[in-house]
Formats: structure tokens, C-alpha cells, sequence
């Protein structure tokens, strides 16, 4: 019977292949929504993670320990910190960084003054050593100060982006210069862009030899560094042992958390979002499969009511439009499917990203696809168990 059956809901799906494909086209356009949705949040996502991961969880910060008393004692980071740390593996870079605190200033705090402008502009005054650029990933108009700079306490200054706009410093080659109080510094660079540290860009920044001579700096405040990726963790264990072998207690090393939980509701989200336009365009599917059969069932009324008369029941009836339904729907999840996986390789290919797709997607394209089938099928088909055989003969006649 069942065989009977299947090769009737064949042929019938077969006799008029225009129809067919046109009714097949919603289920087609809904499993292809759903894989190449889901494809491309698994492969953007990808993508996304592996370029937080790059700059947000390899950047470790190390500060001292907060003193629990009202005074803070001297800072222990020593000032050859860079050197120390770039001998373990998995630093990229090091710098030490300090935000300078300068009360004997008689305009403000750490405000920087430009002579030819009639007042000052406020801006964070900060120390650091000469791999300071390379360990916040910055890009520089002009140049760094380096290690001769340092050595010598020259007073030069690196001013960012957002400063130097403030200030209108365009021509590096006029040596422009710039005053913090009394105290003047020549322009030799512009930090225009700082990923890790992008506060630098609206600050002004000295080296540190140069903070110690002129200001006093005693020690520095902070060390920035770069590690390769998947070594954070590491580097933080072991940066205040190789900056203070004898007391590293009185070093925190900071790192990002961990971006798991964060990531994958990102991920969750956009992922609900596009399933959401699939499941719409298969309910389109369905209910164009839904329209068909029905109209089917009623072009054969009929062909029904002589199965009736031959003594076929309202349940193989009802079967052979239910497997009608099915079958189309199950060549347009197999269609769908099929040109999802395409689109999202070659989306892949264009992007230069590696195409990420889990195993079960295509099988449960295939699947939803014949369910919306079945569901869609199953109010034709009821409709066509409820003929009889009487009627049908009326109708034709």
C-alpha cells in the first residue's frame, strides 16, 4: 500500500514539474536563508572573535599593588621593565607608560599651552619609554623619540592626533613648539593612531628620561604589554617575578577576561535574528504548498471520488496528497540547503574568511523542509478524505 502510494505522490509531483518547482521555491528560499544565515554568524563570528582576541586579550597591563595605608609608597617597576620582560617568551613588546602629576604648574595641572593661542589647552602630560609606540600598536606622523632621546633627557614630545588638532601643529618640519607651563618641548611626531591606548591620542608624550630630569619623575607608573595570542595568562603569572624577583607581590598584572560568555551572546543574537527571517520565508513556503495542494485537491476531484468508488479509504486519500506535499517540500529543502552551503563558501572565498558550518545543519535544513511540507499538506488533504464518492460524481457532471 505504502509503495502504491509513494509512487502515486511521485508521479503526481512529476506530472506538472512547473508547478512544482514554482511551489518548491518558498521552502527553497527558506532552508537556503536558514544555512546561509547560520553559516555566516559561525564564520563572521570566527572572524570576530579572532580579531578581539588579537588586540583585546593579549594586552597585559602591570601596576602596583594598592597600598591599604592613606600613602602610597614609591612605585617598584623598575626602570629597565621593557628589557626585563622582553625576554619571555610569548612578549611581543613592553613600555613603560606614566601619567605625570604636575602641581608646580601655575596655568593649570598638566596643561599644555600653545604660544601663539591666547589661552591653553588642557591635556594629560605622559612619560614613557621609547618601545611605548610599538607596545600600543601605535602609527607615527614623523617620528618616535628613542633610546638617544631618553638617554640624554632631550626635550622633545610626541603629541597625539586629537592634540595636535587642538593646537593646529600641521608642519612638523617648522619644529613646532610647545609649552607645558614654563617648560618648552619640541614637536618631533604625531601619534595619529594608538590601538591599544587610545587615550594617548589626546595626550602629550615625553620620554622618560626626559620626565625624570625636567619633572622629577622618581619611577614609573605602569608597563604596557604586548603578548603573542594565548599567552596572556602566562605573561601575567610571570611579569611581577621579572620585575620584582624579590617582592612581586607588590606588582598586579592586569588582563582582559576571558571573552566567552560575551561572544557567544553576540553570536546567540545575530544567529536569532536571521533564523527568524528564515522561519518567515519558510512559513511563505509553506503556505504557497498549503495554496497548491488545495487547488490540486480540487482540479482532481474526480480522480478522488474514483478512488472512493474503488474502494480507496479517506486515509490513503488523505496519505497521497500528505506525500505529495512532502516530496515538495522535501526537494526544496534539498535545493535550499545545497545553495545555502554554496553561497556561504563562496561569501567565504570573497571575504578571504574560512567558511565555518556545523555538520548537522544540512541534514536539518533537509528535514525542516519536508515538515513544512507535511504541516502544509495536511489541511489539502483533509479536504480531500472528506470527498465522496456521490459528490464527486456531481461535480463532473
Amino acid at each position: 500500500m505504502w509503495r502504491d502510494l509513494w509512487d502515486e505522490a511521485l508521479a503526481g509531483v512529476l506530472a506538472r514539474p512547473g508547478r512544482t518547482a514554482l511551489t518548491a521555491l518558498g521552502t527553497v528560499l527558506g532552508t537556503a536563508t536558514l544555512v546561509i544565515t547560520t553559516g555566516l554568524a559561525d564564520t563572521a563570528g570566527a572572524q570576530i572573535v579572532s580579531r578581539f582576541d588579537e588586540l583585546a586579550a593579549t594586552t597585559v597591563t602591570v601596576v602596583p599593588t594598592p597600598e591599604d595605608g592613606p600613602q602610597a609608597k614609591e612605585s617598584p617597576i623598575p626602570w629597565d621593565a621593557p628589557a626585563r620582560l622582553i625576554r619571555l617568551n610569548g612578549v611581543e613588546s613592553a613600555a613603560t607608560m606614566t601619567t605625570l602629576r604636575l602641581p608646580d604648574v601655575k596655568i593649570t595641572a598638566t596643561t599644555v599651552v600653545d604660544p601663539l593661542a591666547a589661552k591653553g589647552t588642557a591635556a594629560a602630560v605622559v612619560a614613557g619609554s621609547p618601545e611605548l609606540a610599538a607596545a600600543v600598536e601605535g602609527r607615527v606622523i614623523g617620528r618616535f623619540f628613542d633610546t638617544g632621546h631618553n638617554g640624554r633627557g632631550d626635550r622633545v614630545a610626541v603629541v597625539g592626533r586629537n592634540l595636535a588638532n587642538s593646537l593646529h601643529l600641521a608642519d612638523l618640519r617648522q619644529r613646532p613648539a610647545i609649552f607645558v607651563g614654563s617648560q618648552s618641548f619640541t614637536v618631533i611626531g604625531v601619534l595619529v593612531d594608538a590601538r591599544r591606548s587610545a587615550g594617548l591620542l589626546d595626550a602629550m608624550i615625553l620620554p622618560e628620561g626626559t620626565a625624570r630630569k625636567v619633572f622629577g619623575l622618581k619611577a614609573p607608573e605602569s608597563v604596557v604589554i604586548d603578548t603573542a595570542v594565548g599567552a596572556a595568562a602566562l605573561i601575567a603569572s610571570q611579569a611581577p617575578i621579572a620585575l620584582a624577583p624579590q617582592k612581586p607581590e607588590l606588582l598586579t598584572a592586569e588582563r582582559p577576561a576571558e571573552p566567552t560568555t560575551t561572544k557567544a551572546k553576540v553570536a546567540e543574537d545575530v544567529r536569532a535574528l536571521f533564523v527568524l527571517l528564515g522561519v518567515i520565508s519558510l512559513v511563505v513556503g509553506g503556505v504557497g504548498i498549503a495554496n497548491t495542494t488545495l487547488v490540486s485537491v480540487l482540479e482532481r476531484i474526480g480522480e478522488i471520488g474514483l478512488r472512493r468508488s474503488l474502494g480507496g479509504t479517506r486515509f490513503s486519500v488523505a496519505s497521497l496528497f500528505i506525500l505529495e506535499s512532502s516530496m515538495i517540500g522535501l526537494i526544496g529543502g534539498i535545493l535550499g540547503s545545497s545553495a545555502g552551503i554554496l553561497a556561504v563558501v563562496l561569501v567565504g572565498a570573497v571575504k578571504q574568511w574560512t567558511p565555518v558550518l556545523n555538520i548537522w545543519i544540512t541534514p536539518a535544513a533537509v528535514l525542516v523542509g519536508a515538515v513544512v511540507g507535511l504541516l502544509a499538506g495536511l489541511y489539502p488533504s483533509l479536504r480531500a478524505a472528506k470527498i465522496e464518492p456521490i459528490a464527486a460524481l456531481r461535480v463532473q457532471a
